[in-house]
Formats: structure tokens, C-alpha cells, sequence
């Protein structure tokens, strides 16, 4: 049991914790749903679809998504450069996971959100 415990601890040879380490972020899942919606799509067009992100962490997000092979980036030869970014087949087979995990959020929300109140109540009263 421990050599299997082993397994999961190191991040480079756990899958799950490797891989979601990378989209996890609270931006990623974000960006790849509204690429699905969209298609190709600008940077500037992305930062205004998500007025809340710096350009920085777009940026970054972008990169880590491309690097994982999530997205593809386009740089078209025109002045200004245009940029245009866009699911691959393997950031678009996430989509459906992704839509999952939302619905199922959605659907407990609510009691989530009492139980952490109740919780920092009992956490108030120790």
C-alpha cells in the first residue's frame, strides 16, 4: 500500500496531480470553455471576455495551456501582429469533463456554502 501511496505523491509521476497542476487554476478552466464557445480567438478579445484577468496572468495561463498541448496559438504575419488562439483536439476532448465539474458545482453550491459557514462557526466557538 505505501509503494502505491508513493505513486501519487511525487508530482511528476502522478498523472492526476501532474496534469491538473497545470489547468487547475481558477483561470484555465475559464479560458478553455470560452475558447470552446468562441473558437479562434484574439488575446485582447479574451482579456475582454474576462475583465477580471491581468494581462500577465492571461499571458501565462496561455502559455501553460499551449505548452500542454490544450491550445494553439496563431501568429499572423500582419502589422500589428495578430494573435489568435484556439482549442486542439485535446484541449476540446476537456470541454465535456469540464461542463461536468461545472454542472456539478452548480448543483452543490449552496450546501457547500453552508457547510463552510458551519464549519467556521464551530472553528469560532473552539
Amino acid at each position: 500500500m505505501a509503494k502505491n501511496l508513493e505513486k501519487y505523491s511525487i508530482i511528476e509521476i502522478c498523472p492526476i496531480r501532474n496534469v491538473v497542476s497545470r489547468f487547475g487554476n481558477k483561470w484555465s478552466f475559464l479560458i478553455i470553455l470560452l475558447l470552446s464557445e468562441n473558437g479562434s480567438t484574439r488575446f485582447g478579445q479574451l482579456g475582454k471576455l474576462i475583465p477580471d484577468i491581468s494581462t500577465k496572468v492571461l499571458s501565462n495561463t496561455l502559455r501553460v495551456l499551449e505548452a500542454d498541448g490544450l491550445l494553439k496559438r496563431t501568429v499572423f504575419p500582419e502589422v500589428p501582429v495578430r494573435v489568435e488562439y484556439e482549442l486542439t483536439d485535446t484541449g476540446r476532448s476537456l470541454v465535456p469533463i469540464i461542463l461536468s465539474l461545472t454542472e456539478w458545482a452548480q448543483s452543490h453550491m449552496a450546501s457547500i456554502m453552508q457547510h463552510r459557514k458551519d464549519f467556521e462557526g464551530k472553528e469560532g466557538q473552539s
